[in-house]
């Protein structure tokens, strides 16, 4: 198609100036523009991405430090946690997760796993998680430094009920624990300036 060389444009150039005048348009009309809002949702069994990064604000938990066989190979304690980042009860419970890794990354290991991982596939023995899933998510399996498991929790489990589990697996408390609530924060007003030398 040819454009009327009146409004000079002609074959397959462009005055630089007019060029320049688009640009500006476009991109004022860029810069104006509404903004879609966010598809993520919460409440919704929809791929968002990382839920750990989009819910929980710790895409560190993905992927897993180490493997289940390596964990018991070393004697750790662990916390295998089975989810799946398009199902809403494992984005709600992405928060409970990073907050067993802020309590006790230090001192187990904390394995998140989707289940693409481990579904139809042979088990290969207790240093599979295969092993240890029951076909729900979330669903969450604490093993002892010895490899026995001393807690098989599904769905909405709390912190607290982990990490009870923990406390007897490890027979250590919580880090930080000290009758506190772990989710209490402080704000302090430091009044004192020192000038910086």
């Amino acid at each position: 198609m040819r454009l009327p060389a009146r409004l000079g444009f002609q074959a397959g150039h462009i005055h630089p100036l007019k060029a320049g005048l688009l640009s500006l348009i476009l991109g004022v009309w860029l810069l104006l523009a509404p903004a879609s809002p966010a598809a993520a949702a919460l409440t919704t069994n929809s791929y968002d991405g990382n839920i750990y990064s989009l819910y929980a604000g710790n895409g560190s938990l993905v992927p897993p430090r180490t493997s289940l066989a390596q964990a018991m190979a070393d004697h750790r304690p662990v916390v295998l946690i089975f989810y799946l980042d398009d199902s809403a009860d494992s984005k709600q419970f992405a928060p409970v997760v990073s907050e067993l890794q802020r309590l006790w990354a230090s001192r187990v290991e904390i394995i998140p796993l989707t289940t693409d991982q481990v579904q139809n596939r042979p088990d290969q023995g207790t240093s599979d998680p295969a092993h240890y899933w029951k076909g729900l998510i979330p669903q969450v399996v604490v093993l002892d430094a010895a490899g026995r498991v001393v807690f098989d929790g599904k769905g909405q489990v709390s912190s607290e009920t982990i990490s009870a589990a923990l406390s007897k697996a490890t027979g250590l408390n919580p880090a930080g624990s000290s009758g506190a609530s772990a989710t209490r924060s402080f704000n302090e007003l430091n009044s004192e300036v020192v000038p910086a030398g």
